[in-house]
């Protein structure tokens, strides 16, 4: 998950011309790689590779990594742990771009393509031969089916975990031989459905290493948890220095700075060209930018506000790349928040609320067309168009029919009960409607997105209080809860998109988002007929049921759309090559490499 944003023109403008004066004043440029550390003037091919180096790469504003353990639970779900993760212990099947959808036909992968049977009810799986662990041990089958053991004995604390999917939807996890599984079916599932989102989720963990006196699966994981927990032993714990995957961790600093070096036992076919890549945290955006003008990352990226002068990094040796994520991005509404709550759970009120946030304007002026109107829960390019568009009118109409009037400038609740032209069920006479915000720090785009959206909402007598965390302290606390749980007073809307608020596996279904007591339903949304709309995207592969689902759940609005940006505006030294910007946030940098001058590219 990435990880949620705000516009004005006046702050826009500022951050464009202190950008711009940091862009005139920027002089030669030196990086992280081999030799003397200087940007390689080589065009964006050409050159000979480099075997070695160092390189750096910036991660996003105030997101720092803070969790190892392979199975994430509430509050660790950031995109960037995921990415750490995949890189330690990789799934068995990795998405990979392919159109203008998703494969997950990767060469990476660690098993061939499922064999579905039996009408769709059998699934055998064969892992590719080749591959160890870093201490010499092969990854086998049973390694698949202690990580599948883990999450059927601990699927509460798992957060991937949805009633009624893993691990519920297999009777049987058989082991064939060392390297074949098969599993039995609940039901007959959509092959691309049940592979793109659920097979994405099979992760082979060291049993013989994590596991060697056979304890109980559910001791196992309490002790696994514990460990996970203690972020300043990640790089020194015995536990976490067994790995499959090409990268081990050499440090990983509680300010949550990254070092990884090659793991010389990986077994897959892209061994690592470097000899260390560096993942660096930063609290603003302008922070990053001010060590990227200076060389102090390879791969980082700037402002959406800049990029009318990016010209002047492609003349001193860098390109630009926007990274495009198969993604979503919304306002979180908490439905069981004590106050807001009745108020969020009326649709009304919820239309009324999105037709007052301006996606175009705030896409064109606030993110300088880096983001694209979010108009429903699947990616652009999968909806019809935008349900509620930015019309103040009628959000006045809506309210005003619902018993909503202007008192001192301020709306309130003049006409309560549940008939007609009423506010609704618990919304008592006199309530003022005001919300508060808890948003993402670190990005002067979410910012003015938010005080955009605040600003509109002010002028339509609704007043919006803005609070901003770090990422972590957001995702932390936006969680599902119960309306009796403490936590769940202390968030009444939530905003984690600065980089996007939701990367979907290959087929971009609800199951994980949408469902009534999905892992990721953040606001505690429940619908029925959504549900069985989301079913039937599990079950048919009838492309018509992932359309049904999208186009009903857009008109109910359960979380605000906001505007959808690119991950980010990657700015990438011109030497520094083998980068694939994946949509769902996967690194592979053990594909990176430096060139230097002189022959071809190879």
């Amino acid at each position: 998950m990435g990880p949620r944003r705000t516009r004005r023109r006046g702050p826009v403008h500022v951050l464009l011309r202190a950008a711009t004066a940091l862009l005139l004043g920027l002089t030669t440029l030196t990086g992280c790689g081999p030799a003397d550390g200087a940007v390689t003037d080589v065009g964006a091919t050409g050159g000979t590779r480099v075997e070695g180096g160092t390189a750096t790469m910036a991660l996003p504003p105030a997101a720092t990594p803070n969790w190892i353990f392979p199975i994430g639970t509430a509050g660790y779900l950031a995109s960037y742990n995921n990415a750490v993760q995949d890189l330690l212990y990789p799934p068995l099947y990795t998405a990979e771009k392919k159109g203008a959808g998703l494969t997950m036909d990767s060469p990476r992968n660690l098993a061939g393509q499922p064999r579905y049977s039996d009408g769709n009810t059998t699934v055998t799986i064969t892992l590719k031969q080749g591959h160890r662990w870093s201490d010499g041990t092969p990854v086998t089958s049973r390694d698949v089916e202690f990580w599948y053991d883990l999450i059927k004995h601990d699927k509460e604390e798992w957060a991937g975990y949805s009633p009624g999917l893993l691990p519920d939807n297999v009777k049987k996890f058989e082991v064939l031989d060392d390297h074949t599984f098969r599993l039995r079916l609940d039901r007959a599932y959509n092959p691309a459905w049940f592979t793109g989102n659920q097979l994405d989720n099979f992760t082979p963990l060291p049993r013989h290493a994590w596991n060697p006196h056979d304890e109980a699966p559910k001791k196992v994981f309490a002790r696994l948890l514990q460990h996970a927990k203690q972020l300043s032993e990640f790089a020194t714990d015995p536990l976490w220095k067994t790995v499959s995957g090409p990268w081990r961790i050499e440090k990983w600093t509680t300010s949550g700075q990254v070092s990884l070096i090659p793991n010389k036992q990986y077994g897959g076919p892209d061994k690592p060209h470097l000899d260390r890549v560096v993942l660096k945290p930063f609290t603003t955006a302008d922070s990053e930018f001010n060590v990227l003008r200076a060389g102090g990352v390879d791969y980082g990226y700037i402002p959406p506000s800049v990029m009318a002068q990016s010209t002047r990094f492609k003349k001193m040796g860098y390109r630009i790349d926007p990274w495009e994520g198969w993604a979503i991005t919304y306002v979180v509404l908490n439905f069981n928040h004590p106050t807001a709550g009745p108020m969020l759970r009326q649709t009304y009120l919820r239309r009324a609320l999105q037709h007052l946030v301006d996606q175009k304007t705030i896409s064109d002026v606030v993110w300088h067309g880096s983001a694209a109107p979010t108009r429903g829960p699947v990616p652009a390019g999968q909806t019809d168009r935008d349900p509620f568009p930015y019309d103040p009118k009628k959000t006045e109409a809506l309210l005003t029919a619902h018993g909503w009037q202007r008192t001192d400038g301020r709306l309130r609740c003049a006409r309560p009960g549940t008939g007609p032209g009423q506010c609704g069920k618990d919304i008592p006479g006199g309530q003022q409607l005001r919300l508060e915000l808890l948003s993402q720090s670190g990005s002067t785009e979410t910012s003015n997105t938010m005080q955009e959206i605040k600003s509109a909402m002010d002028k339509a007598g609704i007043t919006l209080d803005i609070r901003q965390q770090p990422l972590n302290t957001v995702l932390g606390t936006t969680v599902p809860c119960k309306r009796t749980e403490p936590v769940c007073s202390a968030w009444q809307t939530g905003f984690f998109g600065t980089q996007g608020s939701w990367y979907f596996p290959t087929v971009a279904s609800g199951e994980s988002l949408f469902a009534t007591g999905a892992p990721s339903n953040m606001g505690n949304w429940s619908d029925p007929k959504a549900d069985e709309l989301i079913k039937k995207t599990e079950y048919s592969d009838d492309p018509g049921a992932l359309r049904d689902y999208a186009r009903y759940t857009a008109y109910q609005v359960p979380v605000l759309w906001t505007p959808n940006p690119a991950y980010q505006v990657s700015v990438i030294r011109n030497d520094l090559r083998g980068i694939d910007q994946n949509p769902t946030l996967g690194l592979a940098p053990q594909d990176w490499y430096f060139v230097k001058k002189g022959g071809a590219d190879r």
